[in-house]
């Protein structure tokens, strides 16, 4: 086949090239212009909410009932929960992820591989709304067997699958960067002796712990940023508190609760939303500064 004769003449790609470069310059601009909006817009809100509300009382309350008779805006107990989940949802997804990517990069065969990876990721492509509704079903009866006081809604059966939710993501990202280790590096070590777990655990993992991380810290950000999960099995009741097996209440499932709700756009109520996003941006913000130096520093001490 003559691919020549299905190319388009130099005379036509000339007049097109400017068209593509513009195309290609506005969808930077208006990627670019949308960030700057939703920063615009948290930042105008969050600015009316604090005009109104003290940031200190914002910051360290430890009460929030924005939306009763007597309101308190203490974000504390939303902040725990999203932690106490977050924290849960990091202790499975986290050693588990990793322990399947070095079994994926250093032990399993070709053929292996192509099997067990699509058939991991598959965990990414179920709707988060099932996963609710499978913490809330499955999940929590089978948890309050061993647990008998446990309460039907509660941050351990959400933090858990929400860990299995964000597995994939942690183990394919973990796995590419243990792939992208230069063979040389596992070819020396084994020429010092070194076993095939020696390798992976003290020569591969070191080395590609730049993308580990971002794996980690990206990871953090979705289950700090997840919704449903936690909106339909966590419950909706902000608390203070580090007990895995009592309801709680994540900063993203109160903005849900209001933005569905009966709450009068423009009132003080409706602007705690506004908040707490700017509060949720501003942290998954840090991760990814945390993370982008982390990525840095390993990428220096190993050039």
């Amino acid at each position: 086949m003559n691919v020549a004769a299905f190319r388009p003449p130099r005379r036509i790609q000339r007049r097109f090239e400017p068209l593509i470069e513009r195309a290609l310059f506005l969808c930077a601009v208006l990627s670019i212009g949308t960030t700057i909006g939703i920063v615009v817009v948290l930042t105008i809100e969050t600015g009316a909410f604090f005009r109104e509300v003290p940031i200190v009382e914002f910051l360290t309350g430890t009460e929030w009932t924005p939306l009763f008779a007597v309101p308190r805006f203490g974000v504390l107990p939303l902040v725990a929960g999203t932690l106490l989940v977050t924290l849960i949802a990091m202790a499975v997804a986290l050693p588990m992820g990793l322990l399947s990517a070095i079994y994926l990069s250093e032990y399993a065969g070709s053929r292996v591989r192509r099997i067990v990876k699509p058939v991991l990721e598959v965990l990414a492509g179920v709707p988060t709304v099932v996963y609710g509704y499978f913490a809330l079903l499955f999940v929590t009866p089978l948890l309050q067997r061993v647990v008998p006081a446990m309460a039907g809604f509660n941050a351990l059966s959400p933090g858990i699958v929400m860990g299995i939710m964000i597995l994939p993501l942690v183990s394919s990202l973990a796995e590419d960067a243990m792939r992208g280790v230069p063979r040389g590096l596992r070819e020396a070590s084994y020429a010092l002796g070194a076993t095939r777990m020696q390798t992976s655990l003290r020569v591969v993992v070191p080395a590609a712990f730049s993308g580990i991380t971002a794996a980690f810290i990206l990871a953090v950000s979705r289950a700090i940023g997840e919704t449903m999960i936690v909106a339909i099995a966590a419950g909706q009741q902000p608390r203070l508190t580090l007990d895995p097996t009592v309801p709680v209440e994540t900063m993203t499932a109160y903005i849900v609760q209001v933005s569905l709700g009966d709450t009068p756009q423009g009132t003080l109520e409706y602007r705690t939303i506004f908040a707490v996003g700017m509060l949720l941006f501003i942290g998954t913000f840090g991760l990814n500064l945390v993370s982008t130096w982390l990525r840095e520093r390993y990428r220096e001490a190993y050039a």
